[in-house]
Formats: structure tokens, C-alpha cells, sequence
């Protein structure tokens, strides 16, 4: 089997696609690839019954699975005991130094949606991983401001891309490499030890699963590859991100399959209310109001998350809250707002028995600290709070119709405007971008796109009168395109017009694209097919 680098070798990249390494890799891709091509084939195949009319709903065959009270999850790992507050950034190097000594208990070093999957950005990542259990990372910026760890490091967590992208650098046989297994197989191949020895462990975070069959995928990929660098069955340990309403349906099921591998799920809220969006947007009950009236304490949202803490307690397992997305201004009276609003966000998460919560601010670390140190005192979670009061039936998860609201067309334009935004960094090369006060990633732009492409196919009433239409929403993107390339070089104007051509097919198009990152990284990002600067 023959594979090749296609990305360009940078300085120190070599320390990262060691031959060793991409052995590592390739082994990973002969023993699951074909399997990963089949689980997204069933994912298309349940979108087109969901087309149909078809609703998931709790699966009969695993009823005997959740009616059993005895099984349980592995204890928690070493550095995942207390799980009070977690940050979630990109691994650029600043971000990894200022994540680490934030004060949160979890670092979530994100290769996902919060990293614009460039090739550089992908193995600078992996190496900045690498300095930091070593201890010889830092950062000076432009200013002159030096960056360095401090003594109390967050525990590290990875969260590799989802299972529907790949890797266009590295090739086998031709075909570029699931992303999955790329962002795993190297961090867990050069940094597992390294965890270990820092008195912690190999840790992730599973992104947009739809299932417990993918996440038996992940648990032999686990075992592989434990097996494959001769560590103890059980050293890694995952939290999978319940961010799909399929998955919603199969919670116990997913912390089954990972059982020995579990740290628990975690109530990844944007990508769900997408994921919502993608699966039944087409049909007239599932229209959602404007995207700022979607909170957590909506029916359908409230019944998943209650379900979600029930289901991880009853098995031991942690339960971590939704992220908050502000960031400090420099306005005192918006601070004030935002921060009042992050503190009733976490209040409600703490009360409700979760046992941690994300923030993507260093400066919002120390709110959900403090709110969850009211609630848990110096018990490291609270996972025995079983949560016994809460039943959550199929109908209250899909009780998307129960959604107070309207749609405006401030909520149109605040779509248009964020995915345009958004996507145009995206293509520069930043996958987290601050825009009005909030920390967005490629979530937001997903649920963004996703609401015009619904408003538009029911032609959705407005507040004040009219409707969602073709032509307001082509003019409202012309007026966001013309204000984002005002006084811009002709680089950034081209760059702007392909976000706003992306915009275009994944919102207005009759058919609703299952991500803007799919199509947008194979003709916009990564390395194109070229000569092979290392191959073997």
C-alpha cells in the first residue's frame, strides 16, 4: 500500500510525519476505511427516509440495553475526575498556551469546527500538541508580548474533524485519508505516552455522531490502536459530542458501545439544532424562529439535555453543558449584559445536574468556575444526582413545533451576514472568529445557512409583514458581500465572493448541502493533487 504527502513540508513538520507515523496512519486506513464509507452511506440512506416523512425514535432492538440497570461506563481517567470548566479553541500556539493556563479543568484543542482544516493548520496544530506536553512551547506576538505555560495545566482533549471529511494532504492508493483518523492517529501516536507520563491520558472528543454504530467504530479504532503502540485496553478515554438529533435517540447506546473507553457525553447545542434543520427542515413543523430565540430552556432543547444528564448519571458517566460564545468587549456595560446572561446559562446547566460547561474566552473561564464550584462545593462532579425524575419521550425530543418565536428580517439578515463573515475567514485560514462579541465556529455558520435555506423553501412569513423570498434574501447577501469588500485589496474581494458563492449553493439551492465544509475544502482548501514532496 502506497501512500504520499501532498501538503507541503513546512519547517518541523517532519517531527510529525515521521515514517513510523504515517505507517500508523495507513494501518488505520486499511482496517477502517471501507467501514467509515459505509456508516456515511447510511447516514445519506436515513436522510431520504427522513424525506419521506419518516421520524427516528428510540430503537426497539436496544431495549433490553436500556432497561438494564447494570452496566456502567469505566470510572473517570486521571485529569478527567472534575470537569467544572472546559475551553474549547483552536491549537494554534497562542491559543494552546493561554487554554492551558486559563484555569479550566479540560482543554477541548479543537480540530474540528473551530479550525479552518488548512494544511498548515492541521500539522502546526499536531506539533504545538507536541511542544506543549514538552513544555517548550511559546509565543511572542507582534506587540512584543511574550506567551509561556505556567505551573497548573488543563488536562488536553482533542477533538479530531468529524467522519464525513478527509485529509487532502495524505494519500493512500490515491484517495485522501478520513480526517477522523489523520487528527487521531497522529496525536494519539506521538502524544499518548506523552499524556501518560504527564499523569494523564490519551483523550477526545467525538464530533457529529449519528449513532452507536459509529461509535463502535470509534471504540475499535480505540482497541486497534492501543493495541498497535502496546498500551493497556482502556487507556484512552472519549466524550462523545451528542450534537445530532439521530444521536439523541441512542445515548445509552453510544455510551455502551464506548463503555471502556467513556468519559461521557456532552450537549453540543448548535450542531444539534442543524443537525434538527438538515433532517426535517422540509417540512412545515420543524420551522424554527430567528436564530437568537433557539435557547437552551425551548422544549426540544430542554427535553434533550435533561434526557442527556439522566442517561449519562444512570451509567456513571460525566455530563458536560453547551459553550458559551461571548467575548470581552471593551464596553463595560456589554460585559456587564453578556456576562449576566453566560452566569444564568451555566446556573441553569449546574442546577440541572450537568457536571461541567464550555467557554471559548480565557475571560469567561472563572463565571463557570464560580458557578459550578457553588453547586459541586469540593466534590469533583456530581454524577450521582441520577436525575430519576426526568422521562423524555420520542415526541418531546422532536417537539420542534413547540418553539416560541418569530422570524424577522433582522434574523434573516444576521444569517446572511454571519455565514458570509464566517466563511470568508474560514477560507483565510481561521476557524474561530470573534464577530459581535461572540466567538463563532463552524457551527454557526452551518445552523445559519441552514435556517435561510428553510425559510426560504416555505417562504416563511415576516414580522411587519412579506415573506422569505429568493430576491430579499439575494439582496441582503449583495448588501453584506458590498459592505465586507469595502476598501479591500483584490486577494480579499476574490476571497469574499467565493464565501458569498458558498453562501449561495449551501442556502439557496433547492437541495440543502449536509455541510458548507464538505464541498468548501475540496475546491477551496488544503493542498491541491500535485507531486508528492515525501511519498513512500
Amino acid at each position: 500500500m502506497r501512500h504520499e504527502i501532498i501538503g507541503p513540508m513546512a519547517e518541523r513538520f517532519d517531527e510529525v510525519l515521521t515514517p513510523d507515523a504515517l505507517a500508523f496512519l495507513v494501518a488505520l486506513d486499511s482496517e477502517f476505511a471501507a467501514r467509515r464509507v459505509a456508516l456515511l452511506d447510511t447516514r445519506r440512506a436515513r436522510r431520504d427516509r427522513f424525506a419521506t416523512g419518516q421520524l427516528p425514535d428510540f430503537l426497539p432492538e436496544t431495549a433490553g440495553l436500556r432497561a438494564d440497570p447494570n452496566w456502567q461506563v469505566a470510572p473517570p481517567a486521571p485529569g478527567l475526575l472534575d470537569r467544572r470548566a472546559e475551553i474549547t479553541g483552536p491549537p494554534d500556539r497562542k491559543m494552546t498556551i493561554n487554554a492551558l493556563n486559563s484555569g479550566a479543568k479540560v482543554w477541548l484543542a479543537d480540530f474540528e469546527d473551530a479550525t479552518a482544516p488548512t494544511w498548515h493548520n492541521i500539522i502546526d496544530g499536531q506539533l504545538n500538541l507536541i511542544d506543549a506536553l514538552e513544555r517548550r512551547i511559546d509565543f511572542t506576538d507582534p506587540r512584543g508580548k511574550r506567551y509561556a505555560l505556567g505551573e497548573e495545566l488543563a488536562t488536553i482533549v482533542v477533538r479530531p474533524r468529524g467522519w464525513h471529511l478527509v485529509e487532502k494532504g495524505i494519500v493512500v492508493d490515491g484517495r485522501p485519508v478520513s480526517a477522523s483518523l489523520v487528527d487521531f492517529g497522529l496525536y494519539f501516536f506521538h502524544c499518548a505516552r506523552r499524556q501518560l507520563a504527564a499523569g494523564a491520558g490519551p483523550y477526545f472528543y467525538l464530533p457529529k455522531l449519528e449513532g452507536h454504530r459509529e461509535a463502535r467504530l470509534w471504540n475499535d479504532i480505540f482497541v486497534f490502536a492501543q493495541h498497535y503502540l502496546h498500551l493497556p485496553q482502556g487507556t484512552i478515554r472519549a466524550t462523545t459530542l451528542i450534537e445530532t438529533i439521530t444521536a439523541a435517540f441512542e445515548m445509552e447506546e453510544i455510551l455502551y458501545e464506548l463503555r471502556e473507553h467513556s468519559a461521557g457525553l456532552n450537549a453540543g447545542r448548535w450542531d444539534y439544532i442543524f443537525s434538527v434543520i438538515k433532517n426535517f427542515g422540509q417540512w412545515p413543523d420543524f420551522v424554527l424562529p430567528d436564530r437568537s430565540e433557539v435557547n437552551m430552556t425551548v422544549p426540544f432543547m430542554r427535553a434533550y439535555t435533561e434526557l442527556l444528564v439522566r442517561t449519562c448519571h444512570r451509567r456513571g458517566a460525566h455530563a458536560i453543558g453547551g459553550m458559551a460564545a461571548f467575548v470581552p468587549a471593551r464596553d463595560p456595560e456589554v460585559n456587564a449584559l453578556a456576562l449576566t446572561r453566560v452566569r444564568a446559562d451555566k446556573q441553569r446547566e449546574a442546577g440541572d445536574g450537568f457536571d461541567g460547561s464550555w467557554v471559548a474566552h480565557p475571560g469567561l473561564v472563572e463565571t463557570c468556575r464560580e458557578v459550578f464550584d457553588a453547586v459541586l462545593g469540593e466534590r469533583p462532579n456530581q454524577i450521582d444526582r441520577r436525575r430519576d425524575d426526568v422521562e423524555v419521550t420520542a415526541g418531546e425530543l422532536l417537539s420542534v413545533d413547540k418553539t416560541p418565536g418569530q422570524v424577522s428580517e433582522a434574523g434573516v439578515r444576521a444569517n446572511i451576514a454571519v455565514a458570509l463573515r464566517y466563511i470568508d475567514a474560514w477560507l483565510g485560514g481561521s476557524g474561530a472568529v470573534a464577530l459581535s462579541n461572540l466567538m463563532e465556529d463552524a457551527a454557526t455558520a452551518e445552523i445559519a445557512r441552514c435556517q435561510v435555506w428553510q425559510w426560504l423553501h416555505h417562504r416563511t412569513p415576516l414580522t411587519g409583514g412579506g415573506c422569505v423570498t429568493g430576491e430579499l434574501v439575494a439582496s441582503m447577501l449583495a448588501e453584506e458581500l458590498a459592505a465586507l469588500t469595502e476598501g479591500r485589496a483584490d486577494t480579499g474581494r476574490v476571497r469574499a465572493e467565493q464565501a458569498a458563492r458558498i453562501v449561495e449553493e449551501t442556502a439557496l439551492g433547492e437541495d440543502l448541502p449536509s455541510f458548507f465544509t464538505t464541498g468548501a475544502y475540496a475546491r477551496h482548501l488544503g493542498p491541491a493533487r500535485a507531486p508528492a514532496v515525501a511519498a513512500r
